[in-house]
């Protein structure tokens, strides 16, 4: 099909179904409504606008960066114990495939992903596929390099100290092991990269001297129904209730102005529970140079035209970074 074709027809099947369903909707129905996309006049042509760029060390990735969690069935699923095996069931090989191609198709020119996914992005360069590889990195102390040596020897682009291990890292007092990580990716010839869902990271990184060449960093609002609640602790990987990934927003926002490194922001949707629209403009205007964002295929158009429009006229006190 098509390329602009289809992405008509997407748009043109969302307003169907938002009309058809209006009729004789429930309350569950009437609550996607809500939150189904309203053309925005000022917004540009998806179809001719292309998607905004950013440059790390020389590498040349889309600001929205496709993640890898859906693909790789690592779902934050809350209470939803069947989530995870329905994702892997979904997206079969054929369909990461297809899902890879969607992405390069609209402009998204990058993959954040585990590095178990390697093969199958393997696979698609071998078809013809062209898409950027960022790879999480899982140093232990004692061994730093392994891990390493496997997302460069595999092709990624960039490689970067994955959140949970980079939050465990610094609590557990080993920030040696990130500063000697974060060197070694960079000797192996690629930007290196340090990510964390706890601010102490960052924190600690720029006080120590640590010289990463970009960071990744979760950033989403607290405004949705199952954020974390008052009797929660805010240890964000110990977390037992799985429903929030940013403790303090605005810490996090604030200390990000002073840093002058790029930063790609995760978990921007808080895992499902931010609508695209809110959590993209969320993100880019508070300081992000990129977001990475899980897709399943059929919500890559929807995205890329978001984070477009997002894109498009954005006004941020954080100058642009990447």
């Amino acid at each position: 099909m098509d390329n602009k074709m289809g992405r008509r027809r997407f748009l043109q099947g969302s307003a169907a179904a938002a009309s058809g369903v209006a009729l004789g909707a429930g309350i569950e129905e009437r609550i996607l409504m809500a939150h189904l996309d309203k053309p925005d006049a000022a917004a540009p042509d998806p179809l001719t606008t292309p998607m905004p760029r950013a440059n790390i060390k020389g590498v040349e990735i889309s600001r929205l960066i496709c993640g890898g969690n859906l693909i790789g069935g690592w779902a934050h699923s809350r209470d939803l114990i069947y989530v995870s095996r329905l994702f892997k069931e979904y997206n079969t090989d054929e369909k990461i495939l297809e899902t890879l191609h969607l992405c390069e198709t609209y402009g998204v020119n990058s993959i954040l992903t585990n590095p178990v996914s390697g093969d199958i992005i393997k696979r698609y360069w071998k078809e013809g596929g062209g898409i950027k590889w960022i790879s999480e990195v899982h140093p232990r102390t004692g061994d730093f390099k392994t891990s390493v040596d496997n997302a460069v020897d595999n092709g990624a682009s960039l490689a970067y100290i994955q959140g949970a291990v980079g939050d465990r890292l610094v609590s557990d007092g080993h920030l040696d092991v990130v500063a000697d990580t974060v060197r070694y990716i960079q000797e192996r010839g690629i930007p290196g990269g340090v990510g964390a869902h706890a601010l102490e990271v960052i924190v600690a990184c720029e006080e120590a001297g640590i010289n990463p060449d970009f960071y990744v960093k979760t950033l989403h609002s607290d405004d949705y129904w199952s954020a974390r609640r008052p009797d929660q602790p805010e240890d964000v990987i110990r977390n037992p209730h799985d429903n929030f990934w940013c403790a303090h927003p605005e810490k996090t926002i604030a200390f990000m102005k002073t840093v002058e490194k790029p930063w790609i922001a995760f978990k921007v949707l808080a895992a499902g529970a931010i609508h695209p629209r809110h959590g993209f403009k969320y993100a880019f205007e508070n300081g992000a140079d990129c977001i990475c964002v899980g897709m399943f295929d059929f919500q890559v158009a929807q995205n890329a035209d978001i984070a477009i429009g997002t894109l498009t006229g954005l006004e941020r006190e954080r100058p642009w970074r990447a």
